[in-house]
C-alpha cells in the first residue's frame, strides 16, 4: 500500500470490491463528494484496455455501486424529509425552502437524477434531495438506473478506447481527464443557472 502514488495503482491494488466503495461512497453518502467519480472511471477503463480488470465486470461494478449509493442517498434524504417536517423553523432552516426542494423535483426531477449523474459534487447530494423531496421512488429508480448505466458505460468507454486506440497518450490521461471535468462542471453549472431562473 506505501508504494500507490497514482489512481492506477490504487484501482489495481483495490480491484473491484475498491470501484464499487469509491461510486457508492461518492454517490449515496455526503461525505462522498470528494472522490473522484469520473476519473474513476475513466482511469477504470483505461486499466481495462491493459488487461488488468474485466470490461463487462467493471462496467457492472460500476453501475450497481452507483444504483446502490443512490437508494441509499434517496432513503437518507426520505428520513430527513419526517425528520424537517419536525422541526421548528430557525434561522438556517424554514419550511418554505423545503417546500422549494419539492417543487423544483416536480418540475425537473427527473432530469436532476439523471443529469446530476454527470457533475461531481452535485451527484453526492442530487439522491438525497430527491428523498427529502418525496420524489416516488419508482421513478427515480428509472432515472437514477438508466442515468448511472449511462455515465458507466460513457467514461469507462472513453478510458478504454483512448487506450487502445492512442496508447502514447496513457501518459497524459490525468491531465485529459482534468480538462474533461472542468469543461462538465462549467456546462453543467450554466444549465442549472438556467433552469433554476425558469
Amino acid at each position: 500500500m506505501q508504494h500507490i502514488q497514482t489512481l492506477d495503482e490504487l484501482i489495481i491494488w483495490g480491484g473491484y470490491a475498491l470501484l464499487f466503495a469509491i461510486v457508492f461512497a461518492e454517490t449515496g453518502l455526503f461525505a462522498g463528494f470528494f472522490l473522484p467519480g469520473d476519473s474513476l472511471l475513466i482511469t477504470a477503463g483505461l486499466i481495462a484496455a491493459s488487461g488488468e480488470l474485466e470490461l463487462p465486470l467493471v462496467i457492472a461494478t460500476l453501475s450497481f455501486g452507483a444504483i446502490m449509493g443512490d437508494s441509499t442517498g434517496y432513503f437518507i434524504g426520505a428520513q430527513l424529509q419526517r425528520a424537517f417536517l419536525r422541526k421548528k423553523e430557525t434561522l438556517f432552516f424554514r419550511k418554505e425552502h423545503l417546500e422549494k426542494t419539492e417543487r423544483f423535483y416536480e418540475k425537473h426531477g427527473s432530469k436532476a437524477v439523471f443529469l446530476a449523474r454527470f457533475v461531481p459534487v452535485v451527484r453526492s447530494f442530487a439522491a438525497t434531495l430527491a428523498g427529502v423531496a418525496k420524489m416516488p421512488y419508482p421513478v427515480f429508480l428509472f432515472y437514477s438506473v438508466s442515468g448511472s448505466i449511462v455515465w458507466v458505460l460513457c467514461f469507462t468507454s472513453i478510458g478504454y478506447f483512448l487506450a487502445a486506440l492512442f496508447p502514447d497518450l496513457v501518459d497524459f490521461v490525468h491531465y485529459i481527464i482534468l480538462a474533461g471535468i472542468i469543461i462538465i462542471i462549467a456546462n453543467s453549472l450554466k444549465y442549472l443557472r438556467k433552469n433554476t431562473k425558469a
